[in-house]
């Protein structure tokens, strides 16, 4: 049985899902995991899906625009924008879906990720604020909860691979 915490509340009243996730690595190695291109691609996507970044410009104001892409090859893409960063402690950015030539949905969520270490472990707080109640509901009948459960999963094994 895994001693490392693990949390995920969905709190529909606020909007607003929370995530805190421990994992038994360093923290620049998690930072890495979570700020990297190359290494996202290998866990954020749940399987059988993969994740194919297009470009990632990991700066205040940057984006990463990337697909989840499905066993028949459908791609369905994201944006992520850099609002800010805090080198090694913080960074937060707006999510929202969008088509194949950057064309954003109409609402999206703010996500905030703080980054702790302690004793050679690192905890991730994950805060997702979902502009309107419809999106987060429809990302949870989407399975969200279940994809990301999978894609940590997904981290902890690269993690582990890695160190």
């Amino acid at each position: 049985m895994s001693t490392l915490k693990f949390d995920f509340t969905v709190d529909k009243k606020a909007q607003t899902v929370y995530i805190t996730r421990e994992f038994d690595a360093n923290l620049n190695l998690v930072w890495d995991a979570f700020t990297k291109a190359e290494l996202l691609d290998q866990w954020v996507a749940p399987a059988p899906f993969q994740a194919k970044t297009k470009y990632m410009n990991f700066t205040e104001g940057g984006k990463r625009f990337y697909a989840m892409v499905s066993p028949d090859g459908q791609e369905g893409w994201i944006i992520q924008q850099y609002k800010s960063i805090t080198p090694k402690t913080n960074f937060q950015f707006f999510n929202t879906f969008a088509d194949k030539d950057e064309n954003p949905a109409p609402t999206g969520s703010d996500w905030d990720f703080t980054f702790t270490e302690e004793q050679g472990r690192t905890t991730v707080v994950i805060t997702i604020y979902n502009e309107s109640l419809e999106r987060m509901e429809r990302m949870i009948e989407m399975g969200f909860k279940e994809g990301f459960n999978a894609s940590l999963a997904n981290l902890e094994q690269l993690i582990q691979s890695l160190k």
